[in-house]
């Protein structure tokens, strides 16, 4: 969509400010100070007491949330980690402790870091809509109140440059209003009487009385905070599975534990012996090797995505991009560029005006002017190297267009519909002329000289080069043809599509209306992938399986709400990344395969026979270095490229 980062104020959390990022911070540094002594043969009192730091910095939180969790029967897998890494440390293993006190610090860190930054973006989303409003009152009486004061039924006035104060509908006044933010469409929309408006967009030049029509609590900017924050509290099912696992993972390897060493006990076996063989237990049915089996690939997969301007947030985002079956696009800064530009210059016949003459005088007359369209006519104007003549008495009537006096000769450029008079009809040429761009997807602009049509200019939003290939390459990967959902006219995105291969268009949507439709896939069992831009794509994102959002114009809110972002606005990217996380998800089979016959083969030979603590202790560390080895092997040039490949055809 075309809503810019600048709409919704920066409130970013201070990476330190958060507490776990500070105790992980710490864990990680000990950690990383500890290792180089211990391994260069430094007595024990130089790296132990770094080590036992680590263990307190990276393990007191989780350790005392697990024992909280206790006290409800809870047996929580990070208190586990946090035995496991102790019982590692008991017989002599404090580096491999440590290693587990820092991994599960870091991600607990992250986890805690994207929660605060999603939260910093809702609480700024609500600062799109004004803090007060002018209410006047029933005798005409003008009053600043503030907007959770006004009333359903209460008349505001919008000034020009204003933001609209509440949703309505406008009574009088006309005038122009920016309303990307919730529609997406990439021009601002004439208001007329009549007309509804939305809280938080942003009025143009004219004025505007709006009888308020909904509460600020009920307003389209208050339900999209609500809408993102209720999806991103339910977004993730996959999480409540792994905590079921975990959960019984934990239970079964202190039983299993317990009875390693209290069996052998109650027969006879010497306390030392026995305890002894329960901590090897510990060591090799520790998960370590489970753990590296998993986030190498995938944090591999994400390193590498970032060297090519691909922002994945996390492993489990990076793990969910290659199970999407259904893909749901944004029409306009998406598979569009996001900038409107004259694509046709058509003078009439017998005005004896070329093409060049034509968009000089619109140009010049358009010069003055700040309107979106009005930019893109000046810039067409300089792309053709032409002259602009100076306009003398500019004028600008909001919905209709401008005029000036260019070269001594009145020159008006607007809104056919406004600017075409009586006796041209509705099929005079330029009528026709208008009518045919519009048809194919243009918005036309009429230009007259002199009282009389002298062309049309058709101006549209240019698809990205790589549009077309993209939405090939995605229908290739999930075997399903991906849908556009835009808040665009239909017509124009019937256009667009036609020309980027989509068959099914979804136009004219709110943000609540999109959600829907991401709901309406998920509920039919597919995992699908919206890709958008601007903070009304922000609910669809957070509900969909995967948000992905364009980050050179996107707004912060889809920034922060999305679980990966396009940061160099290549959309070509979006496939390549698909197919470089299903890559990893194999690579993440194969080495939980390797790690499960690694524990499996060493907890059955030290519960048959006698497994010497040193072999497990290698057979353990030798699993964890062979599936770490295996997962970085994503981080090669040549994985993003074989990735690019699968990207435009093969599925893995």
């Amino acid at each position: 969509m075309s809503a810019r980062s600048g709409d919704v104020p920066r409130r970013r959390t201070r990476l330190l400010a958060l507490p776990e990022v500070r105790w992980a911070v710490a864990a990680t540094v000990l950690f990383l100070l500890a290792l180089p002594l211990q391994l260069a043969g430094a007595p024990a009192w130089t790296w132990g007491p770094l080590y036992a730091l680590s263990y307190a910095t990276g393990g007191w939180e989780p350790g005392w949330e697990g024992l909280k969790a206790l006290k409800d029967r809870t047996l929580d897998v990070d208190l586990l980690m946090v035995v496991a890494a102790l019982g590692a440390a008991s017989i002599g293993q404090v580096m491999d402790g440590a290693l587990l006190i820092v991994i599960f610090a870091t991600s607990g860190a992250l986890e805690a870091l994207a929660t605060a930054r999603t939260a910093d973006s809702v609480r700024g989303l609500l600062d799109l809509a004004p803090a007060t409003a002018t209410r006047i009152g029933p005798d005409g009486t003008e009053q600043a109140v503030p907007v959770e004061e006004l009333a359903v039924g209460d008349t505001v006035l919008v000034r020009p440059g204003e933001r609209v104060g509440a949703d309505g509908r406008v009574l009088d006044g006309a005038s122009e209003v920016d309303q990307a933010t919730i529609t997406g469409e990439p021009l601002p929309a004439a208001k007329e009487p009549g007309d509804e408006v939305f809280a938080g967009t942003l009025n143009g030049t004219g004025a505007l009385r709006v009888r308020v029509e909904r509460d600020a609590s009920d307003s389209v900017i208050a339900r999209i905070v609500r809408m993102v924050e209720e999806a991103s509290e339910t977004k993730a099912p996959t999480q409540l599975f792994i905590e079921k696992v975990e959960q019984r993972y934990s239970l079964g390897m202190v039983a299993a534990t317990l009875a390693v060493f209290g069996v052998p006990l109650a027969f006879g076996e010497a306390f030392s012996e026995a305890l002894l063989r329960a901590m090897t237990f510990m060591i090799v049915a520790s998960p370590c090797a489970v753990v590296l089996a998993t986030m190498p690939p995938l944090l591999s997969a994400i390193a590498n995505a970032g060297r090519h301007g691909v922002l994945v947030k996390s492993a489990v985002a990076m793990e969910r991009l290659g199970q999407v079956d259904a893909v749901a696009l944004d029409k306009t800064g998406t598979l569009t560029e996001g900038t409107p530009r004259v694509t046709d210059v058509r003078p009439l016949p017998g005005r004896d005006l070329d093409e060049d003459e034509l968009l000089s005088l619109a140009a010049a007359a358009e010069h003055p002017s700040e309107h979106p369209l009005a930019r893109a006519v000046v810039a067409a104007a300089h792309e053709r190297h032409l002259e602009l003549p100076s306009a003398q008495d500019f004028a600008s009537a909001p919905g209709v267009g401008v005029r000036a006096l260019v070269d001594g000769r009145t020159v008006e450029v607007g809104a056919p519909a406004r600017l075409l008079d009586d006796t041209d009809g509705d099929a005079s040429p330029a009528a026709t002329l208008a009518g045919e761009l519009e048809l194919s997807g243009r918005t036309a602009v009429l230009v007259v000289v002199d009282g009389a049509s002298a062309g049309v200019l058709g101006i549209a939003d240019r698809l990205r080069p790589d549009a077309a290939a993209t939405v090939a390459a995605l229908t290739t990967l999930t075997a399903a043809a991906p849908i556009l959902l835009t808040g665009d006219n239909p017509r124009a995105a019937a256009h667009l599509a036609a020309e980027a291969g989509i068959e099914d268009v979804r136009a004219g949507l709110l943000p609540q209306d999109k959600t829907g439709a991401v709901k309406e896939l998920e509920g039919a069992g597919r995992k699908v992938m919206v890709v958008g831009d601007g903070v009304n794509d922000a609910p669809a994102l957070a509900a969909a399986h995967i948000g992905v959002a364009m980050g050179r114009a996107g707004s912060d809110l889809a920034l922060e709400t999305a679980d990966a972002v396009i940061v160099r606005d290549e959309l070509a990217a979006v496939p390549t990344t698909v197919a470089l996380s299903r890559r990893a998800r194999k690579l993440v089979v194969q080495n939980l395969a390797i790690a499960g016959v690694f524990i499996a083969g060493l907890v059955t030979w030290d519960l048959v026979g006698t497994l010497p603590l040193p072999l497990g202790v290698a057979g353990h560390e030798g699993s964890t270095v062979l599936v770490g080895l295996n997962g970085l092997r994503l981080l090669r040039e040549g994985a993003w490229q074989r990735a690019a490949t699968d990207g435009t055809g093969r599925r893995d």
